[in-house]
């Protein structure tokens, strides 16, 4: 990927258009030309500030990815306990919902990037990982004694719920209820 650059106030303009139609029409099904519409700029532009529309669908992805992971941050760091902290992602995921209701970027960049070498695919591929990882990390300071089975079972729940989530079934409940069922499990003694 290209050495990042602070972005000019067009290029916000244009991350922004990217990302409202990337979100709600898919990445493969938006173009350029639409994208230079919506933000009020030329190609010409778009491609100076980016390069290609694989590098746009890059940083589209990252800042997400930013947010995200700040949100995350922020609700791991409020929880009360470090058993509260290891299922605080779903509580995160909770506050994201209400503004992203077509499921996980991440997911659908995914399946529309199947490229494993596509910058996109890695941001997205990465950012699954990163949240595996850091249900491990918490799963183990709240002394889990498996925190790596832990985590990937809070990751599918997670998944799970996000998947599902433009669907009218309302599944985040019922997964963070579960989770917290599992970390409580594997913490508290037995009778």
């Amino acid at each position: 990927m290209q050495e990042t650059r602070p972005l000019t106030p067009a290029g916000r303009r244009i991350v922004a258009a990217a990302e409202e139609l990337f979100y709600a029409r898919g990445i493969t099904a938006v173009g350029v030309d639409l994208i230079a519409e919506q933000s009020g700029v030329t190609k010409r532009t778009l491609y100076n500030q980016f390069g290609s529309k694989d590098r746009l669908v890059a940083v589209y992805l990252a800042e997400r990815d930013r947010r995200w992971r700040s949100l995350v941050r922020a609700t791991v760091d409020a929880a009360a306990t470090p058993a509260e902290a290891v299922t605080a992602p779903f509580e995160a995921l909770r506050t994201w919902s209400r503004a992203n209701v077509r499921g996980c970027a991440f997911i659908n960049a995914l399946a529309e990037l199947p490229d494993p070498t596509h910058p996109a695919h890695r941001i997205a591929a990465n950012q699954k990982l990163w949240l595996l990882s850091l249900f491990e990390e918490l799963a183990a300071a709240a002394g889990c004694p498996q925190p790596t089975t832990l985590a990937t079972q809070l990751l599918t729940l997670h998944e799970g719920a996000v998947a599902t989530q433009p669907l009218p079934l309302d599944c985040l409940p019922a997964s963070t209820d579960l989770a917290r069922r599992l970390v409580w499990a594997g913490i508290k003694p037995g009778p």
